[in-house]
């Protein structure tokens, strides 16, 4: 099998399957949603269960639902921040999953930190920084923080899988133009080809206006969204995924005419589709 074929796993296997292995080698991909509905919990369930595997290859079968023979594995998963620290991020998945799956993710992902250019010239105290205090503000590079994002995924987005958490904070920034962040997105659109890994963009939905919504959606390859919805009268509430766009996903949704994914998230797992919710 041609190495243009090849794909990179979700780690959310009953997904991977019907998709025939996960997402594309160069995929950008937009993980849209709700508040809480599932789009954090699926980037650190596919870095924790590729860090698994990478481990241990003979877990793929376990981990990923198949061997991984005919998928690609990235060579390393970094997990980019802006306003959240690599420790506020590890207590929250030591505190949401179980041992192995956060101490492996804990020794296989690497994080890289922005915050020093992202609360730069803002009213943040340097004391609010916590322990890195004295190291968030030390940064008097004349490099902005966008500018520094794409000098650094330039230099280490080849072949491996990227999760940017959050898209919502550079929107939010008063120091980016949103049109300059969307030249940004269509430009790693492109370069993303070469690198042939994986980037995700965590962005939280209605943060920006339906027509922003919809240009940065139009700047990426693909586009998962994660939703909450009522499960008929009861009061319960329930996750959703479904693919919102993408060229090379859509059709082999279409052929097992899959809507969307009923999700749920366990200490264990992670994120994992426990249903599928077929067209008539």
């Amino acid at each position: 099998m041609g190495a243009s074929l090849k794909r990179i796993p979700t780690g959310v296997s009953d997904f991977d399957n019907i998709v025939k292995g996960g997402m594309p080698l160069g995929s950008v991909v937009l993980l849209l949603g709700d508040l809480g509905a599932g789009q954090n919990e699926y980037a650190i369930t596919s870095a924790a269960k590729l860090s698994l595997v990478r481990e241990n290859p003979k877990s793929a079968e376990f981990y990923l639902g198949t061997s991984i023979r005919d998928r690609h594995m990235p060579e390393r998963i970094f997990y980019v921040t802006f306003s959240r620290s690599k420790e506020d991020i590890l207590e929250e998945i030591r505190m949401s999953f179980n041992e192995d799956f956060y101490d492996c993710f804990k020794r296989n992902v690497i994080f890289q930190d922005f915050s020093d250019k992202y609360f730069r010239q803002t009213l943040v105290p340097r004391s609010w920084a916590g322990d890195g205090a004295s190291a968030l503000f030390s940064n008097n590079g004349d490099q902005g923080l966008l500018e520094s994002l794409v000098s650094w995924l330039d230099e280490n987005a080849k072949d491996s899988m990227v999760v940017i958490d959050s898209l919502t904070d550079l929107l939010l920034s008063t120091k980016i133009e949103t049109t300059d962040l969307v030249a940004v997105l269509k430009g790693l659109q492109r370069v993303s080809k070469r690198w042939a890994g994986v980037v995700y963009l965590i962005l939280t939905k209605d943060v920006v206006d339906e027509k922003m919504q919809r240009m940065i959606m139009d700047s990426v390859d693909g586009a998962l969204m994660f939703q909450w919805s009522k499960l008929g009268i009861s009061s319960r509430r329930q996750r959703y995924m479904h693919v919102e766009k993408f060229m090379s996903i859509l059709p082999h949704l279409e052929k097992e005419r899959v809507a969307r994914f009923a999700t749920t998230v366990t200490a264990s797992s992670g994120l994992v589709v426990i249903d599928t919710e077929r067209i008539a």
